[in-house]
C-alpha cells in the first residue's frame, strides 16, 4: 500500500453563508505527481490555503507525513467504536502555522509569481534559504555565524547552476522573462528543502513551448529531488501528460478522480469543466 504524503479528509471550507470547499477527501502518495483541476471558483485554491496553513478548515482534517497539521469538528467527532449517534463525540482543534507547516516539509508557488521582484536572482533563493539557517537572532545580528552563511550561499549558487539560472544570478528577478520568474520561483521554493510542492497553475501565462519546458523541468525536479508533486492547473495538456492521478472540484465538491484516462472520459468532468464534446451521448 502506498504511503501517503498528504491527506486530506472531510474538509470544508465556509465563509460566512459561502462554501468553498465542501466536504474534501483526498490523497497523495510518496513520489507522485498529482493534479487538482475545476472550473474557476471551484475551490482549489481555497483548498491549497488549506493546506498551507493560511485558512483554518472550517470542518475536517489534514495530514502532512502521518502527522496531524489541521483539525476542526466544531460539531464533534463520533470516535470509532462506538454506536450511538450520540456517544463518543469529541472536539479536537489542531492548527500548525504556515511557518511551521513550511519546517514540515511543504513548498509552494502562487498562480500570481510572488518574488521578491526588486532583489536579484540570488538574493529571492538565499531568503529561501534563511528558512533553514542554523542560526539565532543574535548570532545573526553580530555576524558570528559566517560559516552558516557560507554555506547558505555556496547552496543557494549550487540550486541556481542545477536550475541553469546561476548566469542570472546578478539580474534583477522583474527583468528575467515571465517564464524564468517561474522557474526561480520554484527553485526558490526548491531552497526551503521540501518534501512535498505545491504548485498553483505553474503553467499560467505561458506559450506552447514554455509549457512543454515547463512540463519536462516538474518532472526533473520530482526525480531529482525525490518530491512529491500537488498542483492546481487549467493547461490540460500539461495536466494529462505529466499527473498519475486527477481530482476534480465543481463548486467546491469533487466530482470526479482517477487516472487522466478515467478522467478525460467522464461526462461529470466534460460537462462541469473541459465542455460538453460534439459526439458525447444524451
Amino acid at each position: 500500500m502506498a504511503e501517503n504524503a498528504l491527506l486530506l479528509e472531510d474538509i470544508t471550507m465556509q465563509f460566512g453563508g459561502v462554501v468553498a470547499v465542501d466536504n474534501l477527501s483526498l490523497e497523495v502518495h510518496k513520489g507522485e505527481i498529482v493534479a487538482l483541476i475545476g472550473p474557476n471558483g471551484a475551490g482549489k485554491t481555497t483548498a491549497f490555503n488549506c493546506i498551507t496553513g493560511i485558512y483554518e478548515p472550517t470542518n475536517g482534517r489534514i495530514t502532512l507525513g502521518g502527522e496531524v497539521i489541521a483539525e476542526n469538528y466544531p460539531k464533534g467527532r463520533m470516535k470509532k467504536g462506538y454506536k450511538g449517534q450520540n456517544q463518543g463525540l469529541y472536539t479536537k482543534v489542531v492548527k500548525y502555522t504556515p511557518d511551521r507547516i513550511t519546517w514540515r516539509g511543504v513548498a509552494r508557488t502562487f498562480q500570481n509569481i510572488r518574488l521578491f521582484k526588486a532583489l536579484t536572482v540570488f538574493d529571492n533563493v538565499m531568503i529561501a534559504k534563511h528558512m533553514r539557517a542554523k542560526q539565532n537572532v543574535f548570532s545573526a545580528t553580530f555576524r558570528f555565524n559566517a560559516r552558516e552563511e557560507k554555506r547558505m550561499r555556496e547552496e543557494s549558487l549550487a540550486l541556481l547552476e542545477e536550475q541553469n539560472l546561476a548566469h542570472l544570478k546578478d539580474h534583477i528577478a522583474s527583468s528575467l522573462p515571465y517564464g524564468l520568474q517561474r522557474r526561480l520561483e520554484i527553485a526558490r521554493a526548491l531552497a526551503t528543502q521540501p518534501s512535498l510542492l505545491l504548485l498553483d497553475e505553474p503553467a499560467a501565462g505561458m506559450n506552447p513551448q514554455e509549457t512543454q519546458e515547463l512540463c519536462e523541468f516538474i518532472l526533473q525536479i520530482r526525480d531529482e529531488y525525490k518530491l512529491t508533486v500537488f498542483l492546481i492547473e487549467h493547461h490540460m495538456d500539461l495536466v494529462m501528460q505529466i499527473s498519475e492521478r486527477i481530482y476534480v472540484l465543481d463548486f467546491g465538491k469533487m466530482i470526479a478522480h482517477g487516472t487522466p484516462e478515467q478522467v478525460r472520459n467522464d461526462h461529470r468532468v466534460i460537462d462541469a469543466y473541459l465542455g460538453v464534446a460534439e459526439d458525447a451521448e444524451d
